[in-house]
Order: C-alpha cells, then sequence, then structure tokens
C-alpha cells in the first residue's frame, strides 16, 4: 500500500489550540452609549510563502496551519500539478512560514502556474483562472448521489461555532466528506484557502474525491465551482447565497450547486439528480 506523503516538520502543520492562531488585543467596546475597555481576540493571519522546486511564486495571507495541504490543493487547483505523484518532498520551515515543494512540473504545468490571474469576487488572499483550458473542457460526470436528510444533518453539525469562530468570528470553514464517511474539515481567513487545504489532507491521504460533498461557509460564487470542476468534486452546499456566473458554470460543467442549505430547506441550482428526496 502506497504510504501517504509526509512533509518535514509534519508536527507544524497539525491543528493548535485556537490561541496559537490568535492575537489578544485590548479594545473600546460601545454598548448602549457607554465605552468598556476590555480584551478581545483577533485572527493572526501569517504570510506564508510558496515555492516550488525552491523558486518562490506566491506569497499566501493565511493561517499558519495545514500548510503542506495548502500547497498541494493549491497546484491542483492551478492544474500546476495532476496527481500527488508528481510531488517528491514538503519541506517546511521551523517557523512555518515558508513551504517549498519539489515536483515532477510539465512544460503545461510551469506555464499554468504563470499564467494571467483573474482578480474574483471572493476573499483577496484567493487567486482563481490559470487552468483556463482544463475548465473549459471539463464536465463532471459520475453517478454519485446522496441523501437531502444527510446534507441537511451535516449542515447542521458543519455549522456548529468553533472554538475559533466563536473568539474570532474571521475564519471561513470548508469541510468535505467523502462517500466512505471519510471527513476532513479546516478553516481559514479565506474561502480559497480553506478548500485547497482540505482538498489537499484528502489527496495526501491517497484518497479519491470524486464522490463527495464540498460545505463551505461562504457564497457560491463561480470561483468556487472552478476548483469543484477541476477536482471532480461533483456536489457543493453551503449555507449562503449563490451567484448567477457561480450557477452557470456549475450547469456548464456538471457541479451541483446548493444554496441556502438550513432550517430543513435548500435551494438545488443546478444538477439536481444527485440530490434523493
Amino acid at each position: 500500500m502506497t504510504q501517504p506523503i509526509r512533509s518535514e516538520n509534519f508536527s507544524l502543520v497539525h491543528d493548535k489550540n485556537f490561541s496559537e492562531y490568535c492575537k489578544e488585543v485590548m479594545i473600546e467596546k460601545y454598548d448602549q452609549a457607554s465605552l468598556e475597555l476590555c480584551e478581545d481576540f483577533v485572527i493572526k493571519e501569517e504570510r506564508i510563502e510558496f515555492s516550488l522546486n525552491s523558486d518562490k511564486f506566491l506569497s499566501v495571507m493565511s493561517m499558519a496551519q495545514h500548510q503542506d495541504a495548502h500547497i498541494i490543493g493549491f497546484l491542483l487547483s492551478e492544474a500546476v500539478i495532476t496527481a500527488l505523484d508528481d510531488v517528491q518532498d514538503i519541506q517546511i520551515s521551523p517557523d512555518g512560514l515558508k513551504v517549498n515543494v519539489i515536483a515532477k512540473i510539465s512544460q503545461e504545468g510551469y506555464a499554468n502556474l504563470f499564467k494571467e490571474k483573474t482578480l474574483t469576487s471572493g476573499c483577496c488572499v484567493g487567486v482563481t483562472g490559470n487552468a483556463q483550458k482544463s475548465f473549459e473542457c471539463a464536465f463532471v460526470n459520475t453517478n454519485y448521489s446522496v441523501d437531502a436528510t444527510e446534507i441537511l444533518a451535516n449542515m447542521r453539525t458543519f455549522n456548529t461555532p468553533s472554538e475559533l469562530f466563536d473568539n474570532t468570528g474571521c475564519v471561513h470553514k470548508a469541510e468535505l466528506v467523502l462517500e466512505d464517511g471519510t471527513i476532513y474539515t479546516t478553516e481559514d481567513i479565506g474561502r480559497h484557502n480553506a478548500i485547497d487545504k482540505v482538498v489537499g489532507q484528502a489527496i495526501m491521504q491517497r484518497k479519491s474525491i470524486k464522490k463527495s460533498v464540498l460545505y463551505v461557509s461562504g457564497r457560491l460564487s463561480m470561483e468556487m465551482v472552478v476548483k469543484c470542476v477541476m477536482h471532480k468534486i461533483p456536489v457543493v452546499v453551503s449555507k449562503a447565497a449563490v451567484t448567477f456566473q457561480g450557477i452557470k458554470a456549475a450547469n456548464e460543467h456538471g457541479i451541483t450547486l446548493v444554496g441556502f442549505a438550513r432550517n430543513k430547506k435548500m435551494n438545488i441550482y443546478t444538477h439536481s439528480g444527485r440530490i434523493n428526496v
């Protein structure tokens, strides 16, 4: 059996106590016409430097958590690598702020890495648009289906605030639920980062994600659909709204798009045949 890749300094990328990702600050809180000096927690984002074969290609503002999964998910999303087997090693600096992937990269992969990027409507910490050709030709065709009751039950659990969110109110969440029941969950200041991390976690464990549901905390815009298409994730669900371009892309590329999934209700915008009612 092929063993999962373990990055150097692997303990750096495990979840820590929420306080490791926060800073305590003094604020003045206004309440009912009075000011009170009190302590508060804010997210401590870091500038994470990504390198490929020792050449720096990106700095991303992110939480210093799951850095190995983050870079793997990102490189797959941008079609720089096509599979985990392209990766030979992952190196993380002792402070966790520099990540270097040693990998076999094709000429097309390098071209994708340096293609023009599109500023999206999502969080500024995400980028998208490198793998346009792969995206335009892709269609997610799978006989996978999931019960509506299962989606709503998973959303109730997914929407339970974490300690980190309770203390900061400043993180997005992504969760990938595989057909065999395996669940991968992560949080980050950016929606794109959270998705890249959760996909990277599954891929690093040699799991297929072609029969899975992706749950996200933010709106479902086109760039969220692009990530699902690139990773062949058939169903994506959010408690939030969807955008027109998100619907259009999902319809054209075979993604089941579910929004406003809450309170025993959901809106199914595209490819509803995958939802068993």
